[in-house]
């Protein structure tokens, strides 16, 4: 399995972004697509997560109502829409995947976004 994230920046407050997590080397259907993130100096903490066969999403709650994730199938490809960016958010957000009965993940590679104030 691979992970390809993409679409992190820079970006003011307020604004936002969208970061693309790619995936390839199996078929996913049962699968399970999550977004974690981590800032300087903190831990990894969960920010959202998709099935991939049904799309139920689950989302953090200090992301919840500003961001949303969203799959492609046909593409096999995850989204991470991000509007209303604060400060807080800045970190490097990383793609993950799992089958949906485990938690063994597979990573991607970070994707640093920083938000000025």
């Amino acid at each position: 399995v691979q992970l390809q994230a993409s679409g992190g920046g820079l970006v003011q407050a307020g604004g936002s972004l969208r970061l693309s997590c790619a995936a390839s080397g199996r078929t996913f259907s049962n699968y399970v697509m999550d977004w974690f993130r981590q800032a300087p100096g903190k831990e990894r903490e969960f920010v959202a997560t998709i099935s991939w066969s049904g799309g139920s999403v689950y989302y953090a709650d200090s992301v919840k109502g500003r961001f949303t994730i969203s799959s492609d199938n046909a593409k096999d490809t995850v989204y991470l829409q991000m509007n209303s960016l604060k400060p807080e958010d800045t970190a490097v957000y990383y793609c993950a995947t799992r089958p949906g009965h485990s938690y063994d993940y597979y990573w991607g590679q970070g994707t640093l976004v920083t938000v000025s104030s």
